[in-house]
């Protein structure tokens, strides 16, 4: 059997999240990483990163991290070689995930995914007619968000990463119960790795 034709809980995953500093491009405030491997959600580990400039205020409303916030955290080269070692060789797997893999692209010369799914993307192709596919609009209908942690909230990476990870399996599961395959979920919702952003992302 090829790769890509294994049932979807064959392939190891990651989801990422990065929450930016409405700088263009984008600088990173906050990353996410959660594992997906044999179907199984895994935890998520986030990590507050000082950009080299300031919060601006747009983004600030959106994602709630202030420039106080991240005063004494790190710079990004300082937590570089822990975000490798999580990212490993999974595939990626994002909402809007072209945003998320600019920001990594940039921040980890020389890494690249073996592939990258967007859960945008897919969600479009395997739900269509929703009045929304903006990750909170989906949260809501699908009701991805029940029993979660009180402690985390909307637009904060941890948060997207397991909302964004409930979905993915959501999503890669057929109508039948039957899981889809690796290559389905590719031509569904698959990008070239890495993928360059063109916006920030703020409103997904």
């Amino acid at each position: 059997m090829s790769e890509s034709a294994r049932p979807w809980p064959e392939m190891r995953y990651v989801v990422v999240d990065v929450e930016g500093n409405g700088q263009q491009p984008p600088d990173l405030v906050e990353l996410a990483v959660l594992p997906i491997a044999g179907g199984r959600i895994g935890g998520p580990t986030a990590w507050l990163v000082r950009p080299r400039t300031p919060i601006t205020p747009m983004a600030r409303r959106i994602h709630g991290i202030r420039d106080e916030d991240i005063a004494d955290a790190p710079g990004f080269e300082a937590v570089r070689g822990d975000v490798l070692a999580h990212l490993g060789d999974a595939v990626v797997v994002g909402h809007n995930v072209r945003v998320d893999l600019g920001v990594l692209a940039r921040k980890l010369p020389g890494w690249t995914p073996p592939a990258a799914i967007d859960t945008l993307r897919l969600a479009r192709r395997l739900l269509p007619g929703m009045n929304s596919y903006r990750l909170g609009a989906l949260v809501r209908v699908l009701g991805l968000a029940e029993d979660l942690s009180a402690g985390l909230q909307p637009h904060r990476a941890a948060y997207d990463v397991l909302v964004t990870a409930r979905l993915f399996t959501r999503l890669a599961t057929a109508p039948d119960g039957a899981p889809r395959t690796f290559e389905e979920l590719c031509e569904a919702g698959a990008l070239p790795a890495p993928a360059p952003e063109t916006e920030p992302r703020l409103f997904e």
